[in-house]
């Protein structure tokens, strides 16, 4: 029942269109909603009806204090409830996952040599925005691809004209070259404009442009010019070949579908220009309990285009929305041009969502098994930290490894694991320099000292602190590595040791291995990352070894570089078998003379 405070607010509420925003005990916004007649709709929360959805009961249950702001139409309210709901996240909202603001493609087409820029914020600033992309990833990977096909610059530097030395961009014919004056202003605004119309699916016009530009350098005699022209257009057609799809539709759409389950739902949308799949992003929501999936898909769609840089003047649409006049109307006014929301029934376009429905499902049992994998890998970390009596999941672990023969060509390793899974990219190789013979120990406390050298002194991959520290050995070489570590005063890095004798792990001021069960998942992990430092030590030393096995016989000889040590070595497999050839089969061999031979023939 609703309380006193309630109750006079709801005698009081106008009958005229707004936002209500409902709060719990705590004063925190867990519901906001529009209303083209406030007194109507937010009265009939506290129905008495016994149809009502469990997720309604359970949202007038929490409802403590209620506000609402009137507005002059429903459109405005429409505006002001995506606003408030992005602004507060409130719990009992169907809400796009993570809510954190998508990333664009921007143009400043204000600046005089514009840029194409990656931004999270969309402005009315005069620039060229393209997005939303579901995420930074997928837009980077279309900021290669319009780079690879057209020369604007990356740089950030003030463009004078006077510089004496392009960058190594202007050498591989991706910058115009500005900055040395190799490009005009014109010139230059033209390829970006040309981007412009690439990535609005213009690309048939872009194509007509270039091949005008290459008709105009070849008969200038400019053939190199036309060279490169002719590559830009290849790959422009072999864009254009890659968005074809297999049903043939007209015009400029977007086509949302969507796959849900309990309080998760995964929507897919395509966008389509002049008939050809422009782009394709995938969104998650959430707190979509107990909804219908034509009230998810409306607070997707109001959501979404909200933020869109562009829409299109026909959307379709797997399930209705609610309100369709009004939403319709609200994207009319964003677009300036009609906008229409259809459901096909017959025809290219049923086909075309019929596709992207099954994309959507497809997507979202992969999305779901990510999900588990994930949560396996939470657990185990969970594990690993009761077990090893970490102050956090190790979500970084670090491990090191030595591998050398007799103490010769010596080498370390670092591998990175994050959240249970490899980061290559964080991986490190060592060549020891400081230690001679056989002393593992002292080789290991030189690794370490040179990464956590470098650890102090830096904020890039370097400098992120691992949860834990793992040494690929018994007690011996954890104390080892507990000297460096005391020594460098980072004593508050977890380190551990993981013997492979009998696979025991040690860890500091315990004079016995950890109990870990031989079946559980967290020894597991530290096998897994033990056995993959080993691996890349292993790999390091033994391509060392093979370097220096040649090195020695061939570096030494004078006029034996790097190419005829190469057509030496291909043609007679090795150095003894330069050495057991003849003067003559030397002296024929690429690169080689009689007089070279002999040399060769007197050092071996």
């Amino acid at each position: 029942m609703p309380t006193r405070t309630i109750d006079l607010h709801l005698k009081n509420l106008p009958a005229k269109p707004g936002v209500y925003i409902f709060k719990d005990s705590q004063h925190k916004v867990i519901y906001v909603g529009k209303a083209n007649n406030l007194r109507n709709r937010v009265r009939s929360y506290f129905s008495t009806a016994p149809t009502l959805p469990s997720k309604h009961l359970r949202l007038v249950s929490k409802i403590a204090s209620i506000e609402s702001i009137v507005t002059n139409t429903e459109q405005e309210a429409l505006i002001l409830e995506c606003n408030l709901i992005k602004k507060h996240r409130p719990s009992y909202n169907v809400r796009l996952k993570d809510d954190k603001t998508f990333p664009y493609l921007k143009i400043d087409l204000n600046s005089d040599w514009p840029c194409v820029r990656i931004t999270r914020r969309l402005q009315k600033d005069g620039a060229k925005y393209f997005g939303p992309f579901a995420s930074a990833g997928s837009l980077r990977m279309t900021l290669r691809s319009v780079k690879k096909i057209f020369p604007f610059r990356s740089c950030n530097k003030t463009i004078s004209g006077n510089e004496l030395k392009p960058c190594l961009e202007y050498h591989i014919n991706r910058c115009l070259g500005p900055c040395i004056g190799a490009a005009s202003k014109e010139e230059y605004n033209k390829a970006i404009q040309q981007v412009i119309m690439f990535l609005e699916g213009k690309q048939e016009t872009v194509i007509q442009e270039l091949k005008q530009a290459m008709a105009k350098a070849s008969q200038e005699l400019k053939f190199e010019k036309a060279a490169l022209i002719r590559d830009q257009i290849q790959a422009i057609q072999q864009v254009i070949e890659g968005q074809k799809i297999a049903i043939t539709v007209r015009g400029d759409q977007d086509i949302a579908a969507l796959a849900q389950i309990k309080d998760i739902a995964y929507v897919e949308i395509f966008s389509v220009r002049n008939g050809k799949l422009l782009g394709r992003e995938h969104f998650i929501l959430e707190g979509i309990s107990d909804e219908m999936p034509s009230h998810i898909i409306t607070s997707f769609i109001k959501q979404y285009y909200s933020e869109a840089s562009s829409i299109p003047p026909l959307i379709l649409l797997q399930h209705p929305v609610e309100e369709p006049v009004v939403i319709s109307h609200w994207l009319s006014k964003l677009r300036g041009t009609q906008v229409k929301l259809r459901i096909p029934r017959q025809g290219a376009k049923k086909q075309l969502l019929d596709m992207i429905v099954k994309n959507a499902q497809q997507g979202f049992e992969l999305y779901q098994a990510r999900q588990s994998t994930n949560i396996a890998a939470a657990i185990t970390l969970e594990e690993l930290k009761h077990r090893l009596n970490l102050p956090r999941a190790p979500l970084r672990i670090e491990s090191y490894d030595i591998s050398n023969i007799r103490g010769n060509t010596a080498v370390g390793s670092m591998v990175v694991f994050e959240k249970g899974a490899p980061r290559r990219a964080h991986y490190r190789r060592f060549k020891i320099k400081s230690i001679s013979g056989i002393d593992d120990y002292a080789m290991m406390q030189e690794i370490l000292r040179r990464r956590f050298e470098r650890f102090a002194k830096t904020e890039d991959k370097w400098g992120i602190t691992p949860d834990l520290v793992l040494i690929d050995g018994g007690k011996g070489h954890l104390n080892a590595a507990l000297t460096v570590m005391n020594a460098m005063g980072l004593n508050q890095i977890p380190v551990a040791s993981l013997a492979k004798e009998n696979e025991e792990v040690f860890v500091p001021d315990k004079l016995r291995p950890v109990d870990i069960p031989q079946t559980s998942a967290a020894l597991y992990l530290l096998q897994r990352v033990r056995d993959e430092a080993h691996r890349f030590a292993l790999g390091y030393h033994q391509r060392l070894r093979q370097k220096g096995s040649t090195a020695s016989a061939l570096d030494s000889i004078p006029g034996i570089g790097p190419k005829r040590k190469k057509m030496l070595l291909r043609k007679f497999r090795s150095v003894q078998g330069i050495k057991e050839a003849s003067l003559d089969e030397l002296a024929d061999t690429q690169g080689m003379s009689l007089k070279l031979a002999a040399k060769v023939k007197e050092y071996l």
